[in-house]
């Protein structure tokens, strides 16, 4: 039940290992500047406050969830559950730093309190609590297990993420783990907030940063989530691969005397080295063959990332 095939990885072996590469380098360069660092973590706090509260349809704009999380201010129409929803997911994120160890061991005590932190002052007679009837998905391909078998396949994911018996990848079992939970959907409420929170906490154990899924692929996310219930995980690993690019990209840009120079593709088409149309450099990106990120609906590269592209493909 919980082994995956491993179709995807002839398409992704490249991405999983530009991703590996720049987590090396990553760690190399740690300890990063104090106030570089913490500028990256209060701003990646709040978008991924905004982005995973808005994949569940709460409709808190970016700047007005910085304005509830750093000025404490109440935004007029919106209602007090969307005000609690990004307080209880900024205190959620703090929980979780304090969980990370490079020796983390997952254990279904931190995934109920984090999931009780989610919905706190919310669904308090279901915060931290595992569901005991039967939900839907909406939306979804497939209907989650009995109620009573919850706690038993929690457990045995718990173990399979913690023994890895495929010899998984960071971002690999991140994935898995990812699709497994929500299969299992051992919550009433909360499952698409909390499942994003213990993935990181997965992630980031491996010296990764937080991959934040961007509410504007919604869409996408969704219908990858689908086609691994089909047991094709191409689509989920591509996405959760470019989130985890994103935020690995800014930390590295932020290394001091990093050359690195992430530009908009439209801009990098305007080279003369470069032969290749927008559209097709675009494409590269979205299919994770190029050093590539995205920012709200545009793709960013450079220049040397579709040059070594061109290289590659001409030896």
């Amino acid at each position: 039940m919980w082994n995956v095939e491993k179709a995807y990885r002839k398409e992704l072996e490249g991405t999983f290992s530009r991703l590996a590469d720049k987590v090396n380098i990553l760690n190399a360069a740690r300890p990063l500047p104090n106030i570089v660092l913490q500028n990256i973590k209060e701003a990646f706090l709040i978008e991924w406050t905004y982005n995973s509260n808005s994949i569940e349809g709460n409709t808190l704009t970016l700047r007005e969830t910085q304005m509830v999380l750093q000025e404490g201010i109440t935004i007029k129409g919106k209602s007090l559950r969307e005000h609690f929803e990004a307080k209880n997911h900024e205190t959620a994120i703090h929980k979780l730093y304090q969980l990370v160890q490079t020796d983390y061991t997952l254990n279904a005590k931190d995934i109920l309190d984090l999931h009780g932190l989610v919905l706190r002052s919310i669904e308090d007679d279901y915060a931290g609590r595992l569901r005991n009837a039967g939900v839907r998905i909406s939306g979804a391909n497939l209907v989650p297990p009995n109620a009573r078998k919850v706690s038993e396949y929690l457990d045995t994911l718990i173990s399979y993420i913690n023994r890895n018996p495929q010899g998984l990848s960071p971002i690999e079992l991140a994935t898995v783990f990812h699709h497994k939970f929500v299969w299992i959907h051992p919550f009433f409420d909360g499952n698409g907030r909390t499942v994003r929170l213990v993935m990181n906490l997965l992630l980031m154990r491996h010296g990764y940063p937080p991959a934040i899924i961007l509410t504007n692929d919604r869409a996408k996310y969704y219908a990858a989530l689908n086609q691994a219930n089909n047991a094709n995980y191409t689509k989920l690993m591509l996405l959760m691969s470019q989130a985890s690019e994103r935020t690995l990209n800014i930390y590295l840009s932020a290394i001091p005397g990093s050359d690195k120079e992430y530009q908009s593709i439209s801009n990098i088409v305007d080279e003369p080295e470069i032969p290749y149309s927008q559209e097709y450099v675009s494409l590269l990106a979205r299919q994770g063959k190029i050093d590539a990120h995205k920012e709200g609906r545009n793709w960013f590269t450079t220049k040397e990332a579709v040059l070594n592209y061109i290289k590659a493909k001409g030896s």
